[in-house]
């Protein structure tokens, strides 16, 4: 089956890698100005490139490092896979990119099992700024005490994919209580169980993604964001990849990445979801109106009240599907209406901009 898995490229395969190539390079191109090292680590490498020669996550993301000077001298790339046939593939990969002794790090392939060891090791150590990617085939070896090792330190961040059919039949399974338990904790895991049979499977997929994220953030200072993919068939949910990060600017950035892959945007909100459905079969208009219900949600939520752009922002969009361009298309509209009033310290305002410093005056009992 693993073998299999790289048989082709998928789309789903290479939303997956577009969505981690282009997050690790903006939060490189971020971090490597505080740190004199970064890192990238992907737990379930692979063998480096599909069959049709294509490449995967690791090489998209070492072919990016060569060609920037700064990035090249600072970035330490660890890439494993218990399957010693991929970790030979992709160190034969790796060797054969252009430009890779131009890598002041060699990157190095290990050939482990991803465990309690490997997440001891993690707990134990002090990591650099780290971006770590994990990809395993089912969910053995993924757990939220491996998310927690990992995420535990400054600018360190995860991203995680897993198969959601496996996890939704393995949570009444009395085989893989422990690797489900480990997932979730046990207490939410047991949660999950007790509520699972009388969902729908609509319902169940959002209940245990809602578990799963709570999951994540134990102590409510993280951010979670997950993005959904649809099988081949168009017929039910085959994945999820879930980022974790302890800052908003991060959450913020990986929002916008996740919206531009979306296969769907309605009023150029994106749905945070690959299906091959909205390709094949694209609607003539649109089926919902998200701005109009962010318009109604700020003007309930901000009634008389006199906020920053950033602050409404970072406040207002946590667990929301909205960027800021999405915010400022809204409050233009609204400022329009007469339905806002807005002034700027220190600098004149062009009417119909919001720089994060303008402050924003909603009516009273709007709506």
């Amino acid at each position: 089956m693993v073998d299999s898995f790289f048989d082709e490229t998928s789309e789903q395969s290479q939303i997956k890698s577009t969505i981690v190539s282009k997050y690790f390079w903006a939060w490189a191109s971020i971090i490597k100005r505080h740190s004199d090292k970064i890192a990238y680590l992907d737990l379930f490498a692979g063998p480096g490139r599909y069959k049709d020669g294509t490449n995967s996550t690791p090489l998209l993301i070492l072919s990016r490092a060569i060609q920037d000077a700064d990035l090249s001298q600072k970035l330490i790339t660890v890439f494993n896979d218990k399957d010693e046939a991929n970790c030979k593939s992709l160190e034969t990969a790796i060797k054969n990119l252009d430009g890779i002794e131009n890598l002041k790090y060699k990157p190095q392939v290990f050939n482990n099992e991803v465990g309690t060891e490997m997440v001891k090791a993690f707990e134990q150590m002090k990591l650099i700024p780290t971006l770590f990617f994990v990809d395993p085939w089912g969910y053995k070896g993924l757990s939220l005490q491996l998310v927690n090792a990992v995420v535990k330190d400054w600018a360190c961040e995860c991203i995680f994919f897993f198969n959601y059919n496996r996890i939704n039949m393995g949570l009444n399974n009395q085989y893989v209580e422990e690797h489900m338990n480990a997932l979730f904790g046990k207490e939410n895991a047991d949660v999950l169980r007790n509520k699972l049979e009388q969902l729908s499977p609509e319902d169940r997929e959002l209940e245990i993604l809602e578990q799963l994220c709570e999951s994540m953030n134990p102590n409510g200072g993280r951010f979670v964001l997950p993005f959904r993919f649809i099988n081949e068939k168009c017929s039910r949910t085959s994945h999820h990849l879930i980022f974790v990060s302890k800052n908003f600017l991060g959450y913020d950035i990986m929002k916008h990445v996740m919206s531009n892959e979306s296969s769907k945007k309605e009023q150029s909100v994106g749905s945070f979801e690959y299906n091959p459905a909205d390709k094949r079969f694209p609607m003539l208009f649109e089926l919902s109106q998200p701005l109009d219900d962010l318009q109604d949600m700020l003007l309930n939520e901000f009634s008389g009240k006199t906020v920053s752009f950033k602050q409404l922002y970072e406040k207002h969009s946590i667990g929301k599907p909205y960027i800021d361009s999405n915010y400022k298309q809204v409050l233009k509209k609204l400022e329009e209406q007469n339905h806002i009033t807005t002034t700027k310290t220190n600098k004149k305002r062009r009417k119909g901009t919001f720089a994060d410093d303008v402050l924003i005056t909603f009516s009273q009992g709007e709506n």
